[in-house]
Order: structure tokens, then sequence, then C-alpha cells
């Protein structure tokens, strides 16, 4: 029987991505790109070269801030999810081709900018989840695991070494940090991976993590990669393996029957079998289980995946009607998630997308002004 009393009763953790900080996504930072060919931080930083490091700093520095830090507080939000790149700590890391004749093309010092992080979360009251975005050779095939196009991560060896050891000098750096709730072993790994292979890779991080990091202090998540909760009944379970974290990403964008939806459709799938959803993963996998990612983005063009545009959900809709369904979409979400034992927002800010930008939806009335 599924542990029951693993399964909390309302949500803990109400928080948001800040995605497209240290790890750079093309569709949310245009500017960064603009007159480049490259689609990803690995292009990106093999495309500029040594012209790189000073306009990678700059952006670090200025997109998000202590300031922002304290306005998630302020507003209530709780905690924050922060992916990283596997070069966070800087070389030695595997080689890739997409690195081009640079044996070492990633920008060093995103280590620093991560400790200010944790200390400004510590400083304002948010928990941390670090979340191992993307790992060497790309676990997903998209920007966000860092070279888009190529999924490669499960087919060498070293590449699985180098993403346990990382995660393994995570948990060495941070287990004092008081702001550290958790840390996620990959995000969004692609089905085309085993799942048996999944699963070693997944036990093996937890061990990494670990031998720093007792589960009295730190969380140790695991996203579903793409496939059903089933097939990992009685994995990861008490008391062999403590506070562990599901995670699940809710996008409705993304597959076709989504796309063509009307917003009545959306907003039933959203508030009414997402709901029912986190009844059935947390009590049939008895893990207590987070939606890592979710948003209000009912078209795919906005993020560089697929040409469009898809309007189905708000087409033939007035402003005003189109506002109202937005904030119907948001409350119908945050419904649905407080079922689970936290969310996170995808992403705190983005440049010209404001159905995934949290500062822009608040703004604009689509998200509540408060969170508490």
């Amino acid at each position: 029987m599924p542990n029951q009393g693993t399964v909390p009763p309302r949500a803990c953790l109400r928080g948001v991505n800040l995605g497209g900080w240290l790890l750079l996504e093309k569709w949310m930072t245009p500017s960064l790109f603009q007159g480049m060919a490259a689609a990803d931080e690995t292009t990106w930083c093999a495309e500029l070269g040594g012209d790189a490091p000073a306009r990678l700093r700059a952006h670090w520095t200025h997109f998000i801030t202590r300031e922002d830090f304290a306005w998630l507080k302020e507003v209530g939000i709780n905690a924050v999810r922060i992916p990283l790149g596997h070069w966070i700590f800087g070389p030695p890391y595997p080689y890739h081709a997409a690195y081009g004749t640079a044996p070492h093309p990633f920008v060093e010092g995103g280590i620093d900018i991560l400790d200010r992080a944790l200390d400004w979360a510590e400083a304002h009251g948010l928990r941390v989840i670090l979340d191992l975005h993307a790992a060497p050779g790309c676990q997903n095939g998209f920007d966000n695991g860092g070279i888009r196009d190529v999924c490669e991560w499960h087919t060498r060896e070293e590449y699985l070494d180098h993403s346990v050891a990382v995660l393994g000098r995570i948990a060495e750096r941070y287990r004092s940090a008081s702001a550290l709730y958790g840390i996620e072993l990959l995000n969004e790994p692609q089905t085309l991976i085993p799942t048996d292979l999944l699963k070693r890779y997944y036990l093996r991080a937890y061990d990494a993590i670990r031998k720093h990091c007792p589960p009295q202090k730190v969380a140790i998540v695991f996203h579903d990669g793409f496939r059903s909760h089933r097939e990992y009944l009685g994995f990861m379970q008490p008391p062999d393996y403590e506070n562990v974290l599901f995670d699940v990403h809710r996008y409705q964008c993304f597959e076709e029957s989504e796309i063509e939806m009307d917003i009545h459709g959306h907003l039933n799938l959203a508030g009414n079998l997402r709901r029912k959803d986190a009844g059935t993963i947390q009590q049939e996998l008895g893990l207590p289980t987070i939606v890592g990612e979710w948003s209000l983005g009912f078209d795919p063009e906005f993020v560089s995946l697929w040409p469009g545009p898809f309007d189905h959900a708000l087409r033939n809709m007035d402003t005003f009607q189109t506002e109202i369904a937005y904030r119907a979409y948001a409350s119908a979400q945050l419904l649905a998630f407080e079922h689970y034992h936290g969310w996170f927002f995808w992403s705190y800010r983005t440049e010209r997308t404001p159905e995934w930008c949290f500062r822009e939806c608040v703004a604009r009335g689509w998200l509540p002004s408060r969170f508490q």
C-alpha cells in the first residue's frame, strides 16, 4: 500500500522559477541572441567566444536582483526553483561537438551568482530548489537542456558520471545553507531515455546528495520524465529513501489536442482533471508531488517550438473576454495545484511573453496580487 502519510493535505510551496537567468533560453531573452545563429546557451557561448563573459555576467547582474527576491516575499511567494547548467562550477566537464573548437566554452562565475541567490533567499525567508536543468550531452533536445535538437545525455557514461558529480558538489557546497529546501536531479529527461536507466541515475544521484545533505534538511526531487507516474510505483519509498518529492510539469500548449481546445476545454482540464490527477498520483505513488512548472501560455509559437499562430483558446474574444479568460485559467490552475505539495510558475521574468512572465501576470491582474 502507498504510504498515505507522506501526502500533504495542502500546498506548502508556492513558488516561481528563476528561468533564463543562470541558464539561457532564447525565447525568454531574445535580446541576448539578436543577430546570432545560436539557439541555446552552448552555441551562444561558442559563437561569441571571448565576448561571451562580459555579456553574460552583465545579464546575471541585472536580470534577477536582490530586489526581486524582496518583491516575491512581499507578494507571498515562499519558494524559488533555480535552473542550473552542468557547467555551474566551471571546467572540467565533458566535451560535446556543439562546443566547436573550445573545450570549455561556458562562461565561468555562475557559482558566485548562485551563492548570492542563496544568501538573498535566506535574507527574505524564501526556500530554494536547485535544479539540474541542463546535463552534459543534453537530456531532452530542448534549448533548456543546453543544446537544442540534441539528446545524448544517456548515451555516454561520462555524461551520467558528471551529472552525479555536479549534484554531489552542489550538496556539499550548500549543505549548511538554511534556504536550501531541495535539489532536483534532472529536469525533463526525454521519453526516449529508458526508464530503468533513468531510475538507476536517480538512485546514484540520491546517494551522492545524501552524503552531504540529510533528509531532515534537504528534499530530493525527481521529474517524471514525461511518462506515467505508474512507471515509478514502489520507487524511492521510505524508509530506505526519505524526503523525496515527485515533480510533474503541467502545461496545456504542447499537445495537439490541447492546442486545439477552446477556453472552456482548458478550464475543465486545468481545474477538474488536473485536480483529480493530484490525488491519484500522490495516493498511488506514495510520494509528495510538486508541479515544478506551469504557466498561462496557450500558444507554443511564443516559446519558439512550432510556427503558429495557435490562437484557438482565445479566438473571437474581445479584450474584456480575453482578460477574463486569463484570470479564469490562472484561478483554475491554482485551485488544482493547491492539492499538490507545491507549485512553481514558469517563469519569473521574460522579455516579451507576458503569459509566461510572473511579474507581468501579476501586474495585469491575471494572477493574484497576494499568495497568502
